[in-house]
């Protein structure tokens, strides 16, 4: 036995050694499931097996790319850099391009992105004269992903009555002559989306026995990491490639399946044991990543799901805090509160931003926390932007390369005919659009043909489109065998996009300058990490490009500040502080939810992914009443947060947590001003309806401010003590009530910023 197995739990070693038939390796949060797949590879090759009889599977290149780190170094470089790892789409988009003659595409067959096949049904749509406003490309979009992820191609789309009859309730009965246009056009086009690599990998082992033959006497072992994420198309795929040899060994864990809406099927990893009637089990139930609190918190809560392989995760580490509850009243209160408790944890504890992430439900609730991030001078960023590969400089020049790979790609075709400029305009365009689509036909064949489609044309437009084409067909002659680099820069040089962004002196056109030049010192760093005895193409570089994940594109350069992001998002990652916000019925869980036990457990795994993002302190907040399309609600907290064992809260002894209906919106409370009881009222009334003991004022810094006169005394100059901060001075009052702010020094803790009406100061003199 190797000694780095010694490196292993006894669960660990025993899911390592295990390496025969089939096995369910069941990982809690922060239990090292990426240690056991990287060891169990490792112990395979150590025991002799050969590198390309394994088919590693994962969902990120990130962790694709650390795992073959990890194996090199336990094994041998050698070994590692020619295992079959990598994502789904990746390894799969390997093997249709060895095979695409079988299914009638181009080897150098383009890979269309989210917003490649949104443009192309946009224009779809257009030209089949549909509602634009109805048939947004997005809802199309997913509807096509979707069944294409249940392996209904268009024809078997066009022919389902079932299929049919949902379409016709949601108002949009045309989508399956949507697919159909969309999937031949992508055809002509050589092109395939993310979708297409796993049907048109079905579709290759389900017609083509003798290539689904191949693979299966290739692969001897085969690894799935986050099993629990697989969607049927994926599903089918491993299920097909094992059946020979029956050495599979999946990971996951069903308490974090949380990407139903991408098509992910919980049932894969639920019925694994039917599938498999002889596997093997292995539990990894010991989190080395979070607080005993914490872990035994979210045990409190995942019980609550019926749908679920049971397990016992449990933690050695420390007990740790208890988890924080902040109420507010408002959302902007909430935003405030999260902020200073940040601030805060971060003075007193001497850590950085960075060890601070703020997760939401949805992306809209980014805004309150930025501003008062903002606000107090805190640096974040949002996690999953812009990508650096979706900006229009970086997809133009793409554009190209694509071009010069794929002349078919009408896409790539549309984007960058007339940039830089040429005078070929959006009338020529529609015309060569019309003329391809009714003799089913690429753009550049019509080009190719003008005299034989004749899509009425000028003679000067004629002359631009035949130059244009005669620069393409010069810059892709023998791209296949020439090095990604070069051919990238001569096309940016030749092309004048560099010249274009170079004579524009703007702060904007330097920017995108700039970002070109990253791109090619982009493509000069991967064509340096690939074998150094073959020269790699661009093509090559635009697959990787294109299968880039969410967490492949987060460069992680801008350190020490606050992420915020959504839970979806925060799969796979760990920070010393999480705050989870709105937690409130209706926002988490969210109404889709409401009356759908299945969509209901969906949801508390969600949030169960949210506390074991946390290493050493989780913190919930919700808000009493939040802004929906400009007038306040009422909301009552999230039914998850009494799902919690009470013993592992951190809570105000007066809280409530009852759920209230979609009927209660009024609901009443104490409305305490700077301390003080006031008469009880219902919140919607207190949020619209002024107090009439509310006077202006002045402060002694001439500050105007609205204020209740117990708390007058609270000016610029005057020494105040705060229960936690201790004696500090006030520096500056300003805003109205109910929300004025003091500025103070505290002599213990530094400068802060209070709202009075919680802040509670005592003034000294």
């Amino acid at each position: 036995m190797s000694d780095f197995l010694n490196d292993l739990n006894t669960v660990q070693k025993e899911a390592v050694t295990a390496t025969d038939g089939a096995a369910l390796v069941i990982a809690g949060a922060g239990s090292g499931k990426t240690r056991v797949l990287t060891y169990r590879i490792a112990h395979l090759l150590d025991k002799g097996v050969t590198a390309g009889s394994i088919l590693a599977l994962t969902f990120t290149n990130k962790a694709a790319k650390e795992m073959k780190e990890r194996i090199g170094k336990l094994v041998s470089n050698d070994m590692a850099n020619y295992l079959w790892m990598g994502t789904f789409h990746s390894k799969f988009a390997t093997i249709l391009r060895i095979e695409a003659a079988r299914l009638g595409y181009p080897q150098s067959f383009t890979i269309y992105d989210t917003l490649d096949s949104k443009n192309a049904i946009k224009q779809i749509v257009k030209d089949l004269n549909l509602d634009e406003q109805l048939y947004k490309p997005n809802e199309v979009l997913n509807r096509i992903s979707m069944a294409k992820n249940n392996l209904i191609t268009a024809e078997a789309y066009a022919s389902n009555a079932q299929v049919q009859a949902v379409d016709k309730s949601m108002r949009k009965p045309e989508i399956y002559r949507i697919y159909q246009f969309y999937a031949s056009r992508c055809k002509n086009s050589g092109a395939m989306d993310f979708d297409d690599l796993l049907l048109n990998t079905n579709i290759l082992f389900r017609d083509h026995p003798e290539a689904l033959q191949k693979y299966q006497n290739r692969f001897r072992y085969v690894l799935v990491d986050e099993y629990q994420d697989t969607n049927f198309a994926q599903y089918l795929i491993i299920k097909r490639l094992v059946e020979k040899h029956h050495n599979i060994c999946v990971v996951g864990d069903d308490a974090q399946s949380i990407y139903s809406f991408r098509g992910a099927k919980i049932e894969n990893i639920l019925n694994f044991k039917k599938d498999y009637p002889d596997y093997n089990l292995f539990k990894l139930e010991q989190n080395y990543r979070s607080t005993r609190n914490i872990v035994d918190a979210a045990n409190s809560l995942i019980a609550k799901n019926k749908e679920q392989i049971k397990k016992n995760v449990f933690s050695k580490n420390d007990e740790g805090d208890k988890i924080h509850v902040i109420k507010a009243y408002t959302d902007g209160e909430e935003g405030y509160q999260v902020a200073n408790s940040i601030v805060d944890t971060a003075l007193r504890n001497q850590i950085k931003h960075s060890d601070f992430a703020i997760l939401y439900r949805t992306n809209a609730q980014s805004r309150i926390f930025e501003e008062s991030l903002r606000k107090m001078n805190v640096p974040y960023k949002i996690y999953g932007g812009i990508s650096f590969y979706q900006r229009k400089e970086i997809k133009d020049i793409i554009g190209y390369f694509r071009l010069m790979v794929n002349r078919n790609d009408d896409e790539a075709f549309r984007r960058v005919v007339n940039y830089p400029a040429r005078g070929i305009g959006k009338t020529t365009l529609a015309k060569l659009d019309e003329t391809a689509h009714a003799n089913e036909q690429s753009l550049w064949d019509v080009i190719l043909s003008l005299d034989t489609y004749n899509p009425g044309l000028n003679k000067g437009t004629v002359q631009k489109l035949k130059a244009f084409c005669a620069l393409i067909i010069k810059y892709s002659e023998g791209i296949e065998n020439k090095d990604a680099y070069e051919s990238a820069y001569s096309i940016a040089v030749e092309t004048g996009i560099l010249k274009d962004l170079h004579n524009d002196k703007s702060p904007e056109a330097l920017s995108k300058y700039e970002n070109v030049q990253e791109l090619l010192n982009g493509i000069r760093e991967f064509t340096s990490q690939e074998e150094e005895d073959r020269t790699v193409p661009l093509v090559d570089f635009l697959e990787n490009v294109a299968l880039l994940t969410d967490q492949d594109n987060d460069k992680n350069g801008d350190n020490n500040k606050v992420t915020l992001m959504t839970i979806h998002a925060a799969k796979g990652l760990e920070f010393r502080h999480i705050y989870i916000v709105g937690m409130e019925e209706g926002l988490f869980p969210s109404n889709r939810s409401a009356g759908n036990s299945r969509e209901l457990e969906e949801e508390r795994r969600l949030f169960y992914v949210a506390l074991t993002r946390a290493e050493e302190k989780a913190t919930i907040s919700y808000a009493l009443s939040r802004y929906k399309w400009g007038n306040p609600e009422s909301c009552s907290p999230s039914r998850f947060i009494k799902e919690i064992d009470a013993t592992f809260l951190d809570i105000d002894a007066d809280d409530s947590f009852k759920t209230f209906t979609t009927n209660e919106r009024l609901r009443t409370r104490s409305d305490t001003t700077a301390g003080f009881k006031k008469k009880t009222r219902p919140v919607a009334e207190i949020l619209v309806k002024p107090n009439p003991k509310l006077v202006k004022v002045k402060s002694s810094n001439n500050a105007g401010i609205m204020t209740n006169p117990e708390y007058e005394s609270i000016v610029a100059g005057v020494n105040v003590e705060h229960e936690r901060f201790g004696v500090g001075k006030v520096l500056n009052v300003e805003g109205l009530a109910p929300n004025t702010k003091a500025t103070v020094f505290f002599k213990s803790a530094g400068q802060k910023q209070l709202l009075l009406k919680f802040a509670k100061l005592k003034v000294l003199s």
